[in-house]
């Protein structure tokens, strides 16, 4: 049987394949039929009833976006009979509508204006009795009725892409209103998707509103700076004195047809450094440079910077630390030396397609925003089967997971095993593969881990009938003590199963600074220079610095984000001071712009020679993303081997996970003015009876070689003896394993 189905719009030929709407083929084929409630990302809301065609053979109009064709059948997308239906549904949305237009956000960019006028309503023939609508404030969101039209976009965008789940109709016929879901205030994660794919004024951002109209913006195009996701969006910025001199971000937007955003990227944009340019600053600078032993830095920098750090690094015969990168960088040399292959071979577009999914070793809800609307996606769209594995189980994930697979702090290697080994029970391996698996001692696995057969045999099950199968590993096994084996593991699964692979960075550039840069285990020596870093003298874009330099926002550069894409930033915010180029130059590193490294970034990595100027920035009308490109795939040795599986590790008494909360992810969402902070230790019932603590108490927190103060706060939802610890707003070190041994005291 053809997979595809031929019929006709308009008289012109087309063909759509099993499962596609008349409406998904028209776009494809560039044949206009108006719409209202309609996003290419969620399932049909089936509620403007703009996008009604005419059907040959079939009596009435039929909704395009969610009716599929049938053979031959011929589609009449434009006629007098469906321009006055059109024409009434507008008149009906006009219907007291509020003549906000001068200060409404919307305006100049609104739905409602622009069909108004492609529909010549320059009357009205109906009314209705105005209802009482008061604007309600849920944060940092406002949701103005009076203005709503009940499309219904929002809830189907919180439903199926973001997965909160938080906001619902209230049906009362011209009553209705979108209301907080089963609770009086808006309790959610504050993703602003629902003010994206607002066709109207009614959900805004509560701190833009009134303050500037969309034709006074300029769009910057770029890419978020927050996680590793890379995801895409638009700067949208304005003037902010009267000589033009100065500029400010307004606001954040998406393409929210095909992408979506966190509310860190959305919200938390004012990171930029606004200091002035220092020359005394920068002869200190040089000096400190010139002195150095070490230069340590973040991973929150753009490829062509950490180019430039290995640059120095060869020139001056100094260290270079990054303990963020060098642990992914050693992660993924042992996952090569099983696979053969230098990238894993996943994607978050993978993870939509996917029907059957394994996550460990990550709280993906905080930790990536990004996989989580993946994740969320495959299972409302694809029907996925979820296997979420972690030591906490995370309320952000009740409505996405299928199975909650619990093991105990520090058994990841043991958890990996046993998933392989029930993975990989019918695949044809080598004999010392094989003989591996035969030596595993299966009880003591099981036993110590707390993950059963039991669950290994439901999962199997789950998956059953899955045909596009991902593996997620998250940063949480980077820092494990047998972070290799993980690794060799997880590319055990992925070469021999039909499991592609995903490996989560955990900062912005994590990916692209392993490819770059080679790093020294970091050491606790003098005259360290610390870039975006802690160090003897400090270079940075945050406060307290010794030399100020640009962030990310501010900047021209690339990153490499979980799809191993590497992606354009452009500057949104000019600086008026010094970047890393400008000292590179006195030292003989010598470039006139720091984008042009982008072409010298390390091709046998698999960066392509292009300009920086010549990489695309957008997304087609299709949702194609036609940013930066793709790395090219490097084959490498397989000379590794499976180690035979250590002791597992026991976490008794208090142990704390650093894990941030929403909207936080490091010390630049930390600056920002609009997230919130939270920076309790929160825990369970048992956690605090086994701290000898209560709610509210002030704490100190010994881990390691550190101390901290927090509050205590105890959170219903959590489970265990484990708390959670954010590090947004501290230095942690990434060489620690996420869970730790901790003593806690009351707080003098």
């Amino acid at each position: 049987m053809s997979k595809l189905v031929n019929f006709t719009i308009d008289g012109v030929s087309v063909e759509a394949k099993r499962g596609e709407t008349i409406l998904q083929v028209a776009r494809a084929n560039d044949i206009y039929i108006p719409t209202m409630c309609y996003i290419s990302k969620t399932t049909p809301c089936a509620s403007c009833r703009m996008c009604v065609v005419e059907a040959e053979g079939v009596d009435g109009f039929v909704l395009s976006c969610n009716t599929p064709p049938t053979e031959g059948i011929n589609i009449t997308t434009n006629n007098a009979q469906l321009e006055v239906e059109r024409t009434n549904i507008m008149k009906l949305y006009d219907v007291n509508h509020p003549l906000e237009c001068g200060v409404c956000d919307k305006s100049g960019e609104c739905d409602l204006q622009n069909k108004t006028l492609e529909f010549d309503i320059s009357q009205q023939n109906f009314s209705t009795r105005e209802q009482h609508r008061p604007i309600e404030n849920w944060g940092l969101i406002n949701y103005d009725p009076a203005l709503c039209i009940m499309c219904e976009k929002c809830t189907h965008v919180c439903n199926e892409v973001i997965g909160d789940d938080a906001i619902d109709v209230y049906f009362g016929g011209y009553s209705s209103v979108i209301v907080p879901k089963n609770a009086d205030k808006l309790d959610c994660t504050f993703c602003g998707e629902c003010i994206a794919v607002c066709p109207v004024g009614a959900l805004v951002s509560s701190e833009f509103q009134y303050k500037a109209n969309a034709w006074e913006l300029s769009k910057v195009p770029s890419t978020c700076a927050h996680c590793s996701a890379g995801c895409s969006l638009e700067y949208e910025t304005r003037n902010t004195s009267i000589d033009n001199a100065t500029d400010s971000i307004h606001r954040v937007k998406n393409n929210f047809e095909f992408t979506s955003l966190c509310g860190a990227g959305r919200f938390g944009f004012d990171f930029d450094n606004q200091a002035k340019s220092d020359s005394a600053a920068f002869a200190k600078a040089r000096t400190a440079l010139s002195a150095a032993k070490a230069i340590r830095f973040s991973s929150i920098i753009t490829n062509e910077e950490a180019h430039t750090l290995q640059l120095l690094k060869e020139k001056l015969g100094i260290k270079l630390f990054n303990e963020d990168a060098r642990l992914y960088s050693s992660f993924m040399k042992a996952y090569s030396s099983v696979s053969g292959k230098l990238h894993h071979s996943g994607s978050l577009d993978a993870i939509k397609q996917a029907d059957g999914i394994i996550i460990i070793g990550s709280r993906v809800a905080t930790d990536n925003p990004g996989v989580r609307y993946a994740l969320t996606t495959a299972s409302k769209h694809k029907g996925a089967k979820i296997v979420y594995a972690h030591p906490i189980e995370d309320v952000l994930m009740k409505n996405t997971m299928t199975q909650f697979m619990k093991y105990e702090a520090g058994s990841e290697e043991g958890v990996m095993a046993l998933l392989a080994n029930e993975l990989l029970k019918d695949a044809d391996l080598s004999e010392q593969e094989r003989a591996f698996f035969a030596d595993l001692d299966l009880g003591y696995l099981e036993a110590e881990s707390n993950v059963g057969d039991d669950e290994l045999k439901l999962m199997t099950k789950n998956f059953a009938r899955s045909t596009k199968r991902v593996l997620i590993i998250g940063s949480d096994v980077f820092a494990h003590t047998s972070a290799a084996n993980i690794a060799k593991l997880a590319a055990m699964i992925e070469k021999y199963t039909d499991f592609s692979l995903v490996v989560i960075p955990s900062q912005v550039n994590t990916l692209g600074v392993s490819l770059i840069a080679e790093l020294d285990i970091d050491e606790d020596i003098s005259d360290v220079v610390g870039y975006n870093a802690k160090g003897s003298f400090v270079i940075s874009s945050l406060e307290a610095a010794d030399l100020a330099i640009p962030a990310l926002n501010q900047q021209e550069g690339t990153v490499v984000s979980i799809d191993n894409q590497v992606l354009p930033l452009n500057v949104a915010v000019s600086f008026e001071g010094f970047t890393l180029n400008d000292l590179a130059k006195h030292v003989g590193v010598v470039k006139e712009n720091t984008i042009d490294y982008t072409k010298e970034l390390n091709t046998a990595a698999g960066f392509q020679a292009l300009e920086f100027d010549n990489l695309e920035n957008y997304l087609d009308k299709y949702g194609k993303d036609i940013r930066g490109y793709i790395l090219d795939e490097v084959t490498c040795e397989m000379n590794g081997n499976l180690e035979s599986i250590t002791p597992l590790p026991e976490f008794n008494g208090t142990v704390i996970y650093h894990s941030n909360p929403v909207l936080q992810f490091n010390a630049y969402t930390n600056i920002t003015k609009q997230l919130e902070r939270d920076t309790t230790l929160r825990g369970s019932a048992q956690f605090a009876a086994a701290a000898k603590i209560s709610d509210g108490e002030s704490i100190e927190i010994s881990f390691g070689s550190s101390t901290i103060k927090r509050v205590f706060k105890l959170d219903p939802e959590l489970k265990g003896t484990v708390a959670l610890n954010p590090t947004f707003d501290i230095n942690v070190a990434a060489s620690e394993y996420r869970f730790l041994k901790s003593n806690i005291v009351r707080s003098v």
